[in-house]
């Protein structure tokens, strides 16, 4: 399972990059930090990723964003394998790097624009959407890792919020949370708009169902997909989509065991270890 993960995170094609190059640069997120720690992890990777898109989803404007402008139904796992490889370089590229491939982005996000089916005109652009984007990333990577893999201190879950603002920054989500706190606060002042939808149906089906991992491992995919359930807010478990679909008795133990055989196991030239090498550090610095 752990190599159908890895082989899910890769790059698509064209877009492979060599993370211990150039010597010495740094990356948007501090060395060593709780970050890099959180991003090593495949498991919790997958988990926190359809965490934050379920929040994405639940957000109107947002899902209009996203899902009318989403290769999710043709290509999931095109899309999954994307979305990581940018998270990867968000986390382990080299600065500049990092910054050419977020301005692409932002690019490419100026042409995404349209009406919400109650009539709300959006923007991808627009910095309030881009602050619930990003503080639903960082809680969805930084929850799962902290409730599978290894519980996580309040500093700790401060310091994933504060390590992602350079990069969320730079995608134009100038205030989006740098604490818990402050993601919390955003949670409470959002959660009244959170909406269930179709949408939400849609993507838990894709999710459970699309060739992600292999025929005889698809029993676990659903699993994991469980997983990222139960770590949404409850005003998000609390739409009707998402009502008895979090991990049911017994299963919390086994997901932790999956998460912390990917994190003993070694998974091959990672960007995690590429990114080491490029500024000599640890292995598991």
């Amino acid at each position: 399972m752990l190599a159908a993960l890895r082989a899910l995170m890769q790059p698509p094609a064209g877009m492979a990059f060599d993370f211990s190059q150039p010597a010495g640069e740094a990356a948007l997120a501090p060395a060593g930090g709780v970050s890099w720690h959180i991003f090593a992890n495949r498991v919790g990777l997958f988990i926190g990723g359809v965490a934050a898109v379920l929040l994405e989803l639940a957000e109107p404007s947002v899902r209009s964003g996203v899902w009318d402008h989403s290769s999710f139904v043709r290509d999931p796992a095109l899309r999954l394998r994307r979305t990581g490889h940018a998270a990867m370089m968000t986390v382990y590229g080299p600065r500049t790097a990092a910054e050419h491939m977020i301005a692409r982005v932002v690019r490419m996000h100026a042409q995404i624009k349209g009406t919400t089916a109650a009539g709300l005109a959006y923007h991808a652009n627009d910095p309030r959407l881009l602050n619930w984007v990003q503080a639903t990333a960082t809680f969805g990577f930084s929850a799962a890792y902290s409730r599978y893999v290894r519980t996580l201190s309040p500093r700790e879950r401060d310091a994933a919020f504060a390590e992602s603002a350079p990069a969320a920054a730079l995608y134009g989500a100038t205030g989006a949370p740098r604490s818990l706190a402050a993601w919390e606060a955003l949670l409470a002042d959002t959660a009244p708009a959170l909406e269930g939808s179709t949408t939400l149906a849609d993507f838990l089906h894709i999710m459970r169902r699309a060739p992600l991992l292999p025929m005889p491992l698809r029993p676990l995919q659903r699993l994991l997909v469980r997983a990222a359930v139960s770590i949404c807010p409850p005003a998000l478990q609390a739409l009707p989509q998402l009502q008895g679909q979090a991990l049911r008795p017994g299963e919390t133990v086994l997901v932790r065991a999956l998460a912390r055989l990917a994190a003993a196991l070694p998974l091959g030239d990672t960007p995690a270890r590429q990114a080491a090498r490029r500024l000599a550090l640890p292995p598991h610095a």
